[in-house]
């Protein structure tokens, strides 16, 4: 079965950077959408930022658009979200999804396949 985890949340104070990572397991994920979505409490899920499974174009939410960069390294399989200059009001669950359709692009993709999530919490 196909999976994907996610790392790399943690606790920081507001100005710094994390980077989280999506791992994914049981298939290629260079060839797939994958977003990266954000859900803080009482709040909706809201995707931030998506790399394309067709040509690797990127797009990201008006909210994290200059601080934050998803890029994809495939040898390790892996999806990466590097998150700088963090703001309290980023503090959140952050997952990665996937839609599992080949070289589909971010704005058709149906993320159907989603990670446990990792916790980011940015102190004021």
């Amino acid at each position: 079965q196909v999976q994907l985890v996610e790392s790399g949340g943690g606790l920081v104070q507001a100005g710094g950077s994390l980077r989280l990572s999506c791992l994914a397991l049981r298939f290629p994920s260079r060839s797939y959408a994958i977003g990266w979505f954000r859900q803080a409490p009482g709040k909706e899920r809201e995707r931030v930022a998506c790399i394309s499974g067709k040509d690797d174009v990127t797009d990201y939410a008006d909210s994290v658009r200059g601080r934050f960069a998803v890029s994809r390294d495939n040898d390790d399989n892996t999806v990466y979200f590097q998150m700088n200059n963090l703001k309290p009001e980023d503090s959140a669950v952050y997952y990665c999804a996937t839609d599992l359709e080949y070289g589909r692009r971010c704005h058709t993709a149906d993320f159907t396949t989603w990670g446990h999530g990792t916790q980011v919490t940015v102190l004021a």
